[in-house]
Parts: structure tokens; sequence; C-alpha cells
């Protein structure tokens, strides 16, 4: 499995936000026990990105994208 961290700041504001939303989109994606609208998932992620908490993978193999938790 290959994958590269793709700095989010690199990318066009329209290509960061179809990433974020496709992932916050995602099945199987969990947010507890409350509904959460996809704009507020969207900011969520965002902040985590730019703060430093996650980072942009992209898998060469399958040529995916995903957001990765950083463990602080």
């Amino acid at each position: 499995m290959s994958s590269i961290q793709i700095p989010w700041q690199s990318l066009s504001e329209s290509a960061l936000n179809g990433i974020i939303e496709e992932f916050v989109t995602r099945e199987g994606t969990e947010y507890g026990d409350a509904e959460v609208s996809i704009e507020i998932k969207c900011r969520q992620v965002r902040r985590q990105l730019e703060g430093g908490e996650a980072i942009i993978t992209y898998n060469d193999d399958d040529q995916t994208c995903s957001i990765v938790p950083l463990d602080n």
C-alpha cells in the first residue's frame, strides 16, 4: 500500500471542500447519537486539518484520498 500525505494548503478551495465533504458523507463515518449537519461536520474536519490534528492522505493503489487523525 503506497500512500502519501497531501498538505491541505496545497489544494484549491474547491478540491479541499470536495475531499472533506466526501469524507464526512462516507458510509460508516460515525458522529455519535446526535444528528450533526454536513456543514458542521465539514467545519469540524477543516478545523482539525488547519490545527494539525489530521492530515489528508492519497493512496496510489486505489487512487483515493482519506483524512486521518494524528495522535498528539
